[in-house]
C-alpha cells in the first residue's frame, strides 16, 4: 500500500494542502477546528510529514545532525552524552548516524542530513580532506570534531593528541624504559597519524631508545596480535605505547598469558582513559580526555553558527592528561638507584 501524501491528508479533512501544511507545523494561524480535522485525517491515514519538506515551512528544524565513525563503545556514547546534554539546553534533538572508515555511503549520509537538520556535527578522523569538501552538504552549517578539513572552510574542535602522546614518552623515558614499542592506529586516520608522529618523534631525539612501530587498527584483538607477533620474532621491548586503551588491554592481556609481568617486566600505556582502563588488572597508565566536554562544547560552538555569529576561523583544541596507574612502572635497576 503506498504511503499517504499531504495531498491524501488535505482530500480527507476537505481543506487545502496549504491548511495542511500550516496545521500540522503548528502555525498560529489555523482554527482549532481545522487543526483537529487535519490531525484526525493525518492519524486515519498514517501519515508522516517528509523531513525536507517540512523545512521548507519551518525556519528551524530544531534538530542537529551527528555523523560518528560508529555508534557504540564507551568513546562514543561519552561525546554523545555531552552533545545530547547540551543539545537539550538549547531545545534541540539530536539525529545520529554513522560514517564507518572505508564505506562509500558517506556522501549519502552527509546528503540525507540535508533539509532534516539546522546543523551538522561531523566526526570523520580516516576521511581525507578532499573527499571530505566533495561531501559536505553546501550551505548547511557545519562543525568538524578531530576531522581535516582545511580546506572545506569549516571551524573545527579537536582534542591535543599531540601533547598527550608526548606525555607518555616523557613517562615511559622518566620510568627508565629504553625499549619501547608503538602499536598504531588505523592507516589514514588523523588521531592515529597525531598520535605517532608525536610520540615517535619526541623518542627519535634519543640516541639511547629504540622504537618500533607496529600497526592496530584501535581493537582490542590487534593489541594481542601485535605483542604475540613481537615475541614470535624476538623482539626485546620493555614499554608499549598503544593509541587507544582498547589495543592496550589486548596487548596487557597477550602479555599475561605470554607470562610477562606487567608493570615489572612490561609497562603499558593506553589512550582515551575509557572504563575498561579502570577495571583491568592492573589498572592501565592512559591518557585521559575530555569527551563529554567536547561533545556539549561541540554542539554550543555549533550554535553559535547557526544563530549566523562569524566563526569561520574558529579551530578549538581542548586538552588532555597523563593518568598513571599500575600498568607502569620503573624498571628494577631504575627503581633500585
Amino acid at each position: 500500500m503506498a504511503e499517504a501524501t499531504i495531498r491524501d491528508v488535505a482530500r480527507r479533512a476537505q481543506v487545502s494542502v496549504a491548511s495542511v501544511s500550516r496545521a500540522l507545523n503548528g502555525l498560529d494561524n489555523v482554527s482549532e477546528d481545522m487543526r483537529e480535522r487535519v490531525s484526525e485525517a493525518a492519524r486515519e491515514l498514517g501519515y508522516v510529514p517528509h523531513a525536507g519538506a517540512r523545512s521548507l515551512s519551518l525556519s528551524r528544524t530544531n534538530a542537529i545532525g551527528v555523523v560518528l565513525p560508529a555508534l557504540h563503545g564507551e568513546f562514543f556514547s561519552e561525546i554523545v552524552r555531552g552533545m545530547d546534554a547540551a543539545a537539550s539546553s538549547h531545545g534541540y534533538l539530536l539525529l545520529l548516524s554513522n560514517m564507518h572508515a572505508g564505506s562509500r555511503s558517506g556522501t549519502a549520509v552527509l546528503r540525507a542530513m540535508r533539509g532534516r537538520v539546522d546543523g551538522l556535527l561531523l566526526m570523520a578522523p580516516h576521511v581525507r580532506d578532499e573527499e571530505l569538501v566533495e561531501a559536505l552538504p553546501a550551505g548547511l552549517p557545519t562543525l568538524l570534531i578531530n576531522t581535516r578539513g582545511e580546506h572545506a572552510g569549516c571551524p573545527g574542535i579537536h582534542l591535543d593528541n599531540a601533547a598527550g602522546a608526548r606525555a607518555v614518552a616523557e613517562h615511559l623515558l622518566a620510568l627508565g624504559r629504553r625499549r619501547i614499542v608503538h602499536m598504531a592506529g588505523p592507516a589514514g586516520n588523523i588521531d592515529a597519524q597525531e598520535r605517532a608522529d608525536a610520540f615517535v618523534g619526541e623518542l627519535g631525539r634519543r640516541a639511547d631508545v629504540t622504537v618500533t612501530t607496529v600497526p592496530g587498527d584501535f581493537l582490542e584483538e590487534s593489541g594481542a596480535r601485535a605483542v604475540k607477533d613481537l615475541l614470535a620474532r624476538g623482539i626485546e621491548f620493555d614499554a608499549i605505547f598503544a593509541a587507544n586503551d582498547n589495543m592496550a588491554v589486548g596487548a596487557l592481556r597477550a602479555a599475561r598469558e605470554r607470562g610477562l609481568s606487567v608493570p615489572d617486566d612490561l609497562s603499558i600505556v593506553g589512550f582515551d582513559d575509557a572504563e575498561l582502563a579502570r577495571i583491568v588488572t592492573p589498572a592501565l597508565t592512559t591518557v585521559r580526555q575530555p569527551l563529554a566536554e567536547l561533545g556539549r562544547t561541540s554542539v554550543s560552538l555549533l550554535m553559535r553558527i547557526i544563530d549566523g555569529q562569524s566563526v569561520e576561523a574558529l579551530r578549538v583544541e581542548l586538552g588532555t592528561r597523563l593518568v598513571v596507574r599500575s600498568s607502569t612502572m620503573p624498571l628494577a635497576h631504575e627503581a633500585a638507584a
